[in-house]
C-alpha cells in the first residue's frame, strides 16, 4: 500500500456521501461517566502537543486516513452497515477523551450505542474541488481537540466507488491503515451476500492495551536503565531529540514552517529482493535502510555520528496484530561512521545498535521524558526525525491492493522535522517523506533519496552478482 497525500492517490469526482457518528451517539457520549482505563502515553502526548500548538496560533491537521475502491454499483445501505460493523471491531474507534482540569479522562462507548449518520454532500464534477472539500472536511472533524474525530466518505459513480476514511492519529498508526481496505471489502461482500454470520468478531482492544502498557510504564522510575539510556542519548545530542542531519534552510526561533510530500518508488520488486538478499546477514532491510540513510546524511553533510530514532510497533503479541490502535515506540540509535570502510561496515554497526537498543521502544518516550524532568514542552507534532521501514506484503488483501486502488494517505500541514517512511510492497520499495517546505530542504532530500536509491541498488547489484 502506498503511502501519498490525498492530492496524489487519484481522487476522480461523482457524488459525495459522507458518514459520521450519529447525534444519538454523540449524545449518548456526553451521558458517560469515566472509563477508567487511561490514554496511553503516546496519546495523551499528541493530543497535549496538539493543545499546545494550537494555544500558540497554529491549527496543524495531523489525521490519518485510508483509500480503496470497491467495484460496480455500490449499495449505500449495505456498504453503512459494513462501515459500522467495522467501527465496531475496534473499541478505541467508540472511545475518546474529555479534559477534567488539567487531567485527560477516557470514556467509552457501548456498542449498542453506535450508528452512524450519512448524509449527502452532492455531486463534484471537478477532482481538484473534490480533493480540497475532502481535506477541509478531514482537518474539521478528524481532529485531535474533538470528539468524535473520525469520518468516512464514498464518492459514487456508476461503475465504482472510492472509499476514503479519516481518523485522528491517536485512533491509528500506519499499520492498521494497512488492514482496513481488505476488512471493508469483505464485510461488504459478506452483507451483500446475505452472509451475515460472516461479521469478524471483536478485535482485541487498543484501549485494553493502552492500560496494560502504562501501568507497566508506570513502574518505572529514574534510576531505570531504559531511562539511563534515554538520558544519556539526549545528553550526547546536546539535550535535544534528533532531527535530521541535513540542512533543512530553517532558522531557529522561527514559527513552524509549512511542510512539503515527496512521495515515489525507491526500487522495483527485482532491486528490492535483491537488496533484502544483501543485508538478511546484517538483519535485513530495515539495517539496510538504516545504514543507507547513515552513509546519504555523511555524503551530504559530513556527519560522523547518524544519530536517530527508530520506530517500532509494540503489538509484541499476536493477539494486538488484528487491533487498530497507535502501536508506536521508538528507539535511540548512533551509529558511528568515522572510520566505516563501506556499507558492510555501516550494516553491523547498525545491526549492534538495534540489537541494543530495541527494547527501549517498548517503553513510552513520553514517560521516559517525564521521569527526566526535561522541559519538553511540544512546539511541533513532531519530537523527532523519522525513518522508518515495513515490510507490508503479508498483510491480509496486500496482493489485492492494486486492484483496489488502496493507499495510505498522510496530511502533510506544518512541521520543522523529516519523516520518511520506506515501505517494501509486492512492487518494491515506496519511499515517502514530508519535510519542511523550505528551497533548501528540497534540494537536500532530494538529493538523499538519489543516494538512498544508489546504495539500495548497488547492495543490490552486489547480491545478484554473488548468485551469478
Amino acid at each position: 500500500m502506498r503511502i501519498t497525500d490525498i492530492q496524489r492517490c487519484g481522487v476522480r469526482p461523482g457524488r459525495l456521501v459522507e458518514w459520521t457518528l450519529s447525534p444519538a451517539t454523540v449524545a449518548a457520549a456526553t451521558r458517560l461517566p469515566e472509563d477508567s482505563r487511561p490514554p496511553a502515553y503516546i496519546q495523551e502526548s499528541h493530543i497535549r502537543t496538539a493543545k499546545c500548538v494550537r494555544e500558540d496560533g497554529l491549527f496543524v491537521p495531523t489525521w490519518l486516513g485510508t483509500a480503496f475502491d470497491l467495484p460496480g454499483r455500490v449499495d449505500l445501505d449495505v456498504l453503512q452497515e459494513a462501515l459500522r460493523s467495522w467501527t465496531l471491531r475496534h473499541e478505541t474507534l467508540r472511545s475518546g477523551f474529555r479534559w477534567a482540569g488539567e487531567e485527560l479522562r477516557r470514556f467509552t462507548l457501548d456498542p449498542a450505542d453506535v450508528s452512524l449518520h450519512r448524509e449527502d454532500a452532492g455531486e463534484f464534477d471537478d477532482a481538484d474541488l473534490l480533493t480540497a472539500y475532502l481535506q477541509d472536511r478531514f482537518d474539521t472533524v478528524a481532529d485531535a481537540l474533538r470528539w468524535p474525530n473520525l469520518i468516512y466518505t464514498a464518492v459514487v459513480r456508476p461503475d465504482s466507488t472510492s472509499v476514503y476514511m479519516a481518523f485522528d492519529h491517536s485512533n491509528v498508526d500506519a499499520y492498521s491503515l494497512t488492514r482496513i481496505a481488505a476488512e471493508v471489502h469483505e464485510l461488504y461482500d459478506a452483507l451483500t451476500a446475505g452472509r451475515t454470520a460472516d461479521r469478524p468478531a471483536p478485535a482485541a482492544s487498543y484501549v485494553d492495551f493502552c492500560e496494560i502498557e502504562r501501568a507497566d510504564a508506570d513502574r518505572l522510575d529514574g534510576d531505570h536503565d531504559i531511562v539511563a539510556r534515554w538520558r544519556e542519548f539526549i545528553r550526547r545530542g546536546g539535550g535535544t531529540l534528533p532531527t535530521f542531519p541535513v540542512d533543512l534552510g530553517l532558522t531557529p526561533g522561527e514559527p513552524l514552517p509549512p511542510q512539503a510530500m515527496l512521495c515515489e518508488p525507491l526500487a522495483d520488486a527485482e532491486t528490492a529482493a535483491a537488496f533484502e538478499a544483501y543485508c538478511r546477514p546484517y538483519g535485513g532491510s530495515l539495517v539496510g535502510v538504516l545504514a543507507a540513510t547513515a552513509l546519504s546524511v555523511r555524503e551530504l553533510g559530513g556527519q560522523s555520528v547518524y544519530r536517530t530514532v527508530v520506530p517500532f510497533h509494540t503489538r509484541v503479541r499476536s493477539r494486538w496484530t488484528d487491533s487498530v490502535g497507535w502501536y508506536v515506540g521508538g528507539a535511540p540509535i548512533e551509529v558511528p561512521l568515522t572510520g566505516t570502510r563501506g556499507f558492510p561496515d555501516v550494516l553491523r554497526a547498525v545491526r549492534a545498535e538495534l540489537g541494543a537498543a530495541r527494547k527501549l521502544a517498548r517503553m513510552p518516550l513520553a514517560r521516559v521524558l517525564a521521569l527526566l524532568g526535561a522541559d519538553f514542552r511540544p512546539t511541533s507534532p513532531d519530537l523527532y526525525s523519522i525513518v522508518s521501514y515495513v515490510d507490508t506484503r503479508t498483510v491480509p488483501g496486500a496482493d489485492r491492493w492494486t486492484d483496489m486502488r488502496a493507499h495510505a494517505l498522510l496530511r502533510v500541514s506544518y512541521g520543522d522535522q523529516v519523516c520518511v517512511w520506506v515501505n517494501r510492497q509486492h512492487e518494491g520499495l515506496w519511499l515517502a517523506s514530508r519535510y519542511p517546505d523550505t528551497d533548501v530542504a528540497a534540494k537536500n532530500m532530494r538529493l538523499y533519496v538519489e543516494r538512498l536509491r544508489d546504495h539500495i541498488a548497488t547492495a543490490g547489484h552486489g547480491s545478484l552478482s554473488a548468485v551469478s
